[in-house]
């Protein structure tokens, strides 16, 4: 039952205060508290990856199922573009924010509330008969789905404090936050099947609420730093705006019109522009919405421009190899779940067995080398993808690269861009790693995309057949995600230093100054 499973509140007791050993039954009830307290942070964790899941299947269950709700709304092909724009518009564009929140209220209070806000949405989407509603539903779904991701990170780093432990916990979230997509392909392709479009929204229902009464019983209730502390209005008012214009203007004005657009280029210009006077006040701000002392790790900036990079380049696999698979080799969707299946088994054994104990033991950035060489490789040999293409010859050994790398570079990564944030920021510091993700998806994607379809026009041109032309613009976005993940790799390799961590120094200098207090480690 669940009354006798212990809160993560639960903190190990400390010893007596006496020179004589403890007795026997002393001993023994303290390693039953220890016990106890060690499995309640695990299945908090398991709770907190659970939520964490089921916002990742959302993303690519959904896009199985965009010919059947275009079908079925009589969606327009721009209209259609909306039920996955809205979402990532709030996503992309709340996460800092969400994340920042939780410092300063409840970081389990805000990833409740957003399970709350996604839960309520996806049944709004499930119900929907027209498509007003169902973007709408999807914009709000976006909106609860950051909240409940941006705070993730933050809760893993403060229940597991203990290296081991922490690279260990961030190797299961980082599996699922990873694995997520290419688990939702094949999901949405049994779903859309055996059912229809609406039940892709209707899982969530019992999965959240069932997610949401296990967090608030098992993840421990916390206290943020106050609204005092950063309760900057003008500055969430900035960041929010310049992260939701910056997305609209890549998914929309720059997908369709090109990036060299009179729209793009001003769009684009003003979110610069927010998102300037959103440094410069965060920089004279008396309590900051983001303290900008969380850049001046460099492993934290370097790992989150790695993650931007990496990201952008991997999405030319997990869209656009999609659409090879689709159009070329002709797979339906259930076909394309299955084959991407061996990067998530892959995946899965470096993420929960290898990556904590090749962290421990290297270092993260010693672990995340070899990871982003693997992701390299394995876009370079799919650049080779003929027309005529057999799976186990040209998508496997691809598919296998990919779980390798992602396996054991994510982790990594999310243990770096972790490493320089205070407990009062640990919040924010999880936002920012959600937030480049996103935002160098949604870049990547659409630069990706622009090249692949002016490269397949030009051949379309020149006399290509359309199954030619088509692989051929395929072949030219791995091509540029191999380098954008090449990019990565440099990244690593000139920017990040041996990981830090904070020193043995008294926990009051901390308090007293609010700044991080490092030492080396090698």
């Amino acid at each position: 039952m669940l009354d006798d499973v212990p809160t993560a509140t639960e903190t190990r007791q400390p010893s007596p205060p006496t020179a004589t050993p403890q007795t026997p039954a002393v001993a023994g009830r303290s390693s039953e508290i220890d016990q106890h307290a060690d499995r309640a942070r695990w299945l908090a964790l398991y709770v907190l990856c659970a939520g964490v899941l089921m916002i990742v299947l959302d993303g690519t269950i959904v896009n199985v199922a965009l010919p059947t709700i275009q079908r079925e709304l009589d969606f327009t092909q721009s209209a259609l573009a909306w039920v996955i724009n809205a979402y990532l518009i709030a996503f992309g564009g709340l996460l800092l924010l969400a994340g920042r929140l939780g410092d300063l209220t409840s970081r389990r209070g805000v990833f409740v509330g957003g399970l709350a806000v996604f839960t309520t949405a996806s049944l709004a989407c499930g119900l929907a008969q027209d498509q007003t509603v169902l973007v709408a539903a999807r914009f709000v779904q976006g909106a609860g789905g950051a909240a409940t991701s941006a705070v993730g990170l933050g809760m893993i780093v403060t229940m597991f404090p203990k290296p081991h432990e922490q690279a260990k916990a961030i190797g299961v979230y980082a599996f699922v936050a990873s694995a997520g997509g290419s688990i939702g392909l094949l999901a949405g392709g049994v779903i859309t099947q055996a059912l229809d479009w609406h039940w892709i929204f209707f899982v969530n229902v019992p999965i959240g609420i069932a997610t949401a009464v296990l967090a608030r019983r098992l993840i421990a209730a916390d206290r943020g730093v106050g609204w005092r502390a950063g309760a900057d209005v003008p500055g969430a008012l900035l960041i929010t705006g310049a992260l939701m214009l910056g997305v609209y203007t890549i998914v929309k004005p720059a997908a369709e019109q090109g990036w060299g657009a009179a729209r793009t280029l001003e769009l684009g210009a003003l979110a610069v522009a927010l998102l300037a006077a959103f440094v410069a006040r965060e920089a004279t701000a008396r309590t900051p919405l983001m303290p900008l002392r969380i850049f001046r790790s460099r492993n934290v900036a370097g790992a989150n421009t790695i993650q931007a990079l990496t990201v952008a380049g991997m999405f030319s696999v997990f869209f656009l190899g999609v659409l090879y698979m689709q159009k070329v080799l002709h797979y339906d969707a259930l076909q394309i779940g299955l084959a991407f299946l061996p990067t998530t088994v892959v995946m899965g054994a470096m993420s929960l067995r290898l990556s904590e104990p090749l962290i421990m033991r290297f270092g993260a950035r010693r672990t995340l080398v070899p990871g982003l060489v693997a992701i390299a490789v394995g876009l370079v040999l799919f650049t080779r993808a003929p027309v005529h293409g057999s799976y186990v010859s040209d998508v496997l050994p691809t598919m296998v690269l990919m779980g390798a790398g992602i396996g054991s570079a994510f982790p990594a990564l999310m243990k770096l861009a972790m490493s320089g944030a205070t407990p009062a920021d640990a919040g924010l510091a999880s936002g920012l790693v959600n937030t480049t993700v996103q935002v160098g998806g949604a870049l990547g994607l659409a630069v990706v995309a622009t090249l692949a379809a002016t490269r397949t026009n030009n051949l379309l041109a020149s006399g290509h057949s359309h199954a030619a032309a088509l692989t051929g613009g395929y072949q030219l976005a791995f091509t540029v995600g191999a380098g954008l993940i090449v990019a990565a790799l440099a990244v690593a390799l000139t920017v990040l230093t041996p990981e830090r961590q904070m020193s043995g120094q008294p926990a009051a200098e901390h308090e007293r100054t609010g700044e991080p207090v490092y030492s080396e480690v090698s």
